[in-house]
């Protein structure tokens, strides 16, 4: 179980670090938001993974229980990383309307071909 949790925020890490690197608007965001979806499945895997526990400690039963903290973390990040992607993507859609162009890089076209 530890090993499939490791090899996807592996994943999810590679792809983000791949699409963040890219010239365009559109996969940068992507990306970002692979990243973010990998930092959470991190907060949460260290919250220990145990399948059937309770959400809290009950004296009547064994002393296994779900650590609620790494839960809220992640939730609280869900939220906020869903409002930072709509602000990323207003950004990027007003450059994009303002320039009729998507590249992240600052390099203009007469620039480019002076070069």
């Amino acid at each position: 179980m530890e090993l499939l949790v490791a090899s996807a925020i592996g994943v999810l890490t590679a792809g983000g670090i791949y699409l963040v690197l890219r010239l365009r608007t559109f996969p940068v965001i992507l990306g970002i938001s692979l990243l973010t979806y990998a930092v959470n499945v991190f907060l949460f895997a260290s919250g220990r993974l145990t399948i059937g526990a309770g959400p809290i400690l009950n004296r009547y039963e064994d002393l296994t229980y779900a650590d609620p903290l790494p839960q809220a973390l992640v939730l609280t990040a869900i939220v906020i990383s869903f409002g930072m992607t709509a602000v990323v993507v207003m950004i990027a859609l007003g450059a994009f309307l303002g320039a009729n162009d998507d590249h992240v890089d600052d390099i203009d076209d007469t620039e480019e071909s002076a070069q």
